[in-house]
């Protein structure tokens, strides 16, 4: 079972996960998601148990719980979707009939 725990003080690592969650039960893999560019916690992660059982009786019990200074969420991890490559952005992006397209582009008087 992959749970997703949301708003973890920023203090939190990989190992201060497994620690809380191994009290529920056997623990695959625990991991805090890091900023890329700062290389600090986005304030959330993830935690994979092999024992289904196990890991609804951890959600149960640690949702709303404050742990390290702040309520913590814990919930089913959702399946992460597909994406295209095509994350969007607002520059010159075009669109319907408006021939001046989309974003930031400067007007002229």
């Amino acid at each position: 079972m992959n749970i997703f725990i949301s708003n973890l003080s920023y203090s939190v690592k990989d190992a201060d996960l497994n620690q809380l969650f191994s009290e529920y039960g056997e623990i695959s893999s625990a991991k805090v998601i890091m900023d890329r560019e700062t290389g600090r916690s986005r304030g959330f992660g993830f935690v994979e148990m092999p024992d289904e059982a196990a890991g609804q009786k951890a959600i149960n019990e640690l949702n709303g719980c404050e742990y390290d200074g702040k309520v913590i969420n814990v919930n089913v991890a959702k399946p992460k979707e597909n994406r295209d490559g095509n994350r969007g952005g607002g520059y010159n992006r075009g669109g319907g009939n408006d021939r001046r397209g989309g974003g930031y582009e400067r007007r002229r008087y």
